[in-house]
């Protein structure tokens, strides 16, 4: 009789590797799903839904990722100051001009699991704009990505 393989906590830590992914022309939604599935670890074999064994993503070109349809003008960001009418909101066009590795972030985040568990797996991501990553040391390898 075989047993169900259960990954541990520290086999996942053993085992991480690190990819880079270049944003240039890929869909945001897409590249999003792709980033948090390595993230969450559900690419590999050896995926257990309550261990944290994932892997770390660099992505660069942040500000070269595309939109479908009218979402540059259409979607919109919020964020709030706690105090009455403190409401901000920018368009996904005005984030690429002032903050373009946070449309990613966002995107990415948002996928992620909520709580501890996510937590940890979002400091696993590094998004940067521009193709120059600051992770070389690390020797991460091309995360292929199809684009459709």
């Amino acid at each position: 009789m075989r047993s169900t393989y259960m990954q541990t906590q520290e086999n996942a830590r053993e085992n991480r590797k690190w990819y880079v992914i270049d944003a240039t022309d890929l869909v945001l939604g897409r590249l999003s799903v792709a980033v948090a599935t390595v993230l969450k670890g559900k690419h590999k074999p050896t995926y257990t839904p309550h261990i944290d064994g994932g892997d770390y993503v660099v992505v660069v070109n942040a500000e070269k990722v595309a939109l479908t349809g009218k979402k540059w003008s259409d979607k919109k960001y919020y964020r709030h100051s706690q105090y009455a009418g403190g409401l901000k909101t920018r368009t996904a066009k005005e984030m690429l001009e002032k903050q373009p590795q946070k449309i990613v972030e966002y995107a990415i985040r948002g996928m992620l699991p909520k709580g501890p568990q996510g937590d940890n797996m979002y400091r696993r991501l590094y998004v940067y704009v521009g193709p120059e990553h600051q992770q070389q040391a690390q020797q991460p390898q091309p995360l292929p990505l199809e684009v459709k």
